[in-house]
């Protein structure tokens, strides 16, 4: 089984939207991007500290998806690391109310002995000298390095990054942080310049409106589903980027058309964690809902057509 090294935020979140709120919930980008990797065959561990007030019913819970916590340090007397949002009306923008970094302001990196070899290493969206201090650990070369990162880190933190951002091989961002890394604001012109960063593939989410994946002069795009009801967008980008990360860990097969299933697979795990607040839905998902999506994905995109000579 191939092993999948996740490093990340496990946190507190408090969540507002047009259709509720939410008290203190278990959130972070490494607990979604875990959950995400339960639905293929890998085994994936989560590099990632907590406080002493973060509940074991939460780090079982990972442990039941098949996720190894080795890697989650507990700080004793200290507090987890906290998040509170509230989404506007169109769900895709936001107002950060309140970031406490706790026991994450001063996190120093111990990648288990066992993992140190993974096969794919996610990034997920940390300060960058973290992302890089993980790297530094690996005592071989990654077949694949995918990071994930954020505008927050591009205003405060942008050489560390760009650091980090050579010695990748896929970068995931939305459309608003492409356009700011590169300067550019066609998307296509963006991804070309991150290309010239360091990664061979870029991966520009566009939220309901699916995503694109660029590789050379290649373009793919993959729509998002369309459904009835999105309650919290909180976590599908993580969920997207361990889809993605899950999928290519276990089909051992790096090629850009390869990438396009992961997208496809990404997309789809991230259609069902919106349809509940923070990780519920991802809680009780099972792989038959899993698959039943994905033929909904695959009736979406998959056409006919007669080109004349």
């Amino acid at each position: 089984m191939n092993k999948l090294l996740i490093v990340g935020t496990v946190a507190f979140d408090a969540i507002e939207t047009p259709f509720g709120k939410t008290d203190k919930i278990l959130g972070g980008a490494a607990t979604y991007i875990g959950l995400a990797s339960n639905f293929f065959n890998v085994d994936a561990a989560v590099v990632s500290v907590v406080g002493e007030d973060f509940p074991k019913e939460y780090l079982d819970l990972l442990e039941s998806k098949g996720v190894n916590i080795e890697g989650i340090e507990i700080v004793k007397g200290g507090k987890t690391f906290f998040w509170s949002g509230k989404y506007h009306n169109d769900l895709n923008s936001r107002d950060t109310l309140v970031t406490e970094l706790n026991v994450l302001a001063d996190f120093n990196p111990v990648v288990p002995q066992a993992y140190k070899n993974s096969d794919v290493v996610l990034l997920g969206n940390l300060h960058p000298i973290v992302q890089s201090g993980v790297l530094n650990q690996m005592t071989e070369r990654p077949k694949l390095v995918v990071l994930d990162t954020m505008n927050f880190w591009m205003d405060c933190a942008l050489p560390e990054l760009l650091d980090v951002i050579k010695r990748v091989d896929v970068i995931t961002i939305n459309d608003e942080e492409a356009r700011q890394l590169s300067g550019e604001y066609s998307l296509v012109k963006a991804a070309a310049k991150i290309h010239t960063m360091g990664p061979k593939y870029v991966v520009i989410k566009k939220g309901e409106h699916g995503a694109l994946l660029f590789h050379n002069k290649e373009v793919f795009f993959a729509p998002a589903l369309p459904l009835e009801e999105v309650f919290d967008p909180t976590g599908a980008g993580d969920t997207f980027a361990g889809g993605f990360a899950g999928y290519i860990a276990q089909s051992e097969n790096i090629s850009f058309d390869n990438m396009k299933n992961a997208i496809i697979y990404g997309s789809n795990l991230a259609s069902f964690c919106v349809e509940k607040f923070g990780t519920e839905r991802m809680e009780d998902l099972d792989k038959n809902e899993v698959n039943a999506r994905l033929k909904q994905f695959k009736a979406l995109t998959q056409f006919e057509i007669e080109l004349e000579e």
